[in-house]
């Protein structure tokens, strides 16, 4: 296996085992974690911005969001992994931001804003990019996971329709930045 390839695998088996590591802890706590989420307006929950992606309230819940953010990671760091660290790091900060600011009482945790985000990168920079890969890539995900898009919808009360959004509306962001500064540029 190739050094690039060899290093983008132990990336996302690191993630992973982060989230399954996190949330076995969760699991012998009895929930204790998911204390630490989104709470929207609330100095406390402030801290959720960072941490409430790595939290979900069960294992069918960390399972419904894990494939598809290992498989969506891997499709962004085909652009390299600083691009896809950045990505992360943008989509989690400004998604969590925009859910404290704008989301309904309750307690926000799990991955799906962060996928949301990197499903809304891969679409967007098809359009912001215009790389034959890129059109690749959102034609892929648009097969495999244009489903998602009723994520967008209000359909469950326990579901956060606000992380799905803004987390779309950050990976939207994140590639029009991409575009304007050139921060795909990068390599490795």
């Amino acid at each position: 296996m190739k050094t690039g390839l060899k290093q983008r695998f132990h990336i996302l088996m690191g993630l992973a085992a982060i989230l399954i590591i996190i949330q076995l802890f969760n699991t012998l706590t009895g929930g204790a974690l998911s204390n630490f989420g989104i709470i929207p307006r609330n100095a406390q929950g402030l801290i959720g911005i960072p941490l409430s992606p790595f939290l979900h309230g069960n294992w069918g819940h960390l399972f419904s969001n894990l494939p598809v953010l290992l498989v969506l990671s891997a499709l962004i760091m085909a652009h390299s992994i600083r691009y896809y660290v950045q990505a992360s790091l943008f989509i989690i900060f400004v998604a969590g931001t925009l859910v404290w600011l704008f989301g309904r009482t309750a307690i926000h945790i799990g991955a799906s804003g962060w996928v949301f985000g990197l499903w809304g990168l891969l679409l967007a920079n098809a359009f912001f990019l215009r790389r034959a890969k890129d059109f690749f890539f959102a034609i892929l995900v648009f097969i495999y996971y244009g489903g998602i898009v009723f994520g967008l919808l209000p359909w469950q009360e326990d579901i956060s329709t606000e992380g799905h959004i803004f987390g779309v509306i950050s990976g939207v962001v994140f590639s029009w930045l991409s575009k304007k500064w050139a921060i795909t540029s990068y390599t490795q």
